[in-house]
């Protein structure tokens, strides 16, 4: 997989963020290697509007960055029934304070929505960290799981009525995992 290529499996625009470092356990990938990855990806994860023109500072990039291991940190300590540490707590919740991007009609029909904001690009960073504080407040740690992939470390919602999904995706993980069970299985010929 490319350093460009973005995972959205999660389920959650936080969680989704979080698969920006990929391979966490193994070698990391940084996905947001700049600004206009982040673009790309804000745009990609339907945080900003496509084609909305944003740039994202680097300045902006640090702190989405920053909210990215911070939401990490936050998920991981609900998931292992941990104490919230108290500066990741503070940093989420100040993250979620700014303005959302506010739509406005320029004509008649959908396609004439216009997103304002003073910084598209802070509204959207604002916008998933109140998507992670809804998701530590609501959602059931036990849903939140870990792939079980070996060189997987993406984090994602378990939305099944069995609550027993065990890979980001069947269509990569789960597929890599049957495929080695079989193999495993299949007599040496």
């Amino acid at each position: 997989m490319e350093a460009t290529e973005f995972r959205f499996v999660g389920g959650r625009s936080s969680l989704d963020l979080i698969a920006t470092l990929g391979k966490r356990h193994v070698k990391p990938i940084e996905r947001l290697a700049d600004s206009a990855t982040a673009e790309a990806w804000l745009e990609l994860a339907g945080v900003l509007p496509r084609g909305s023109g944003a740039r994202v500072s680097l300045v902006q990039l640090g702190a989405l960055r920053k909210l990215r291991e911070t939401i990490y940190r936050l998920v991981r300590a609900a998931m292992t029934g941990t104490r919230f540490e108290p500066s990741d707590l503070a940093a989420l919740n100040a993250a979620a304070t700014a303005p959302d991007l506010i739509p406005q009609l320029n004509g008649h029909g959908a396609e004439t929505v216009k997103w304002n904001s003073r910084d598209p690009v802070d509204a959207a960073t604002s916008s998933i960290a109140r998507d992670a504080v809804l998701l530590l407040a609501r959602v059931s740690a036990k849903r939140i799981k870990e792939c079980e992939g070996p060189d997987c470390s993406l984090l994602f919602l378990d939305e099944s009525q069995s609550s027993r999904r065990r890979w980001c995706s069947m269509d990569r993980c789960g597929n890599l995992s049957k495929i080695h069970t079989y193999r495993r299985r299949k007599p040496q010929g």
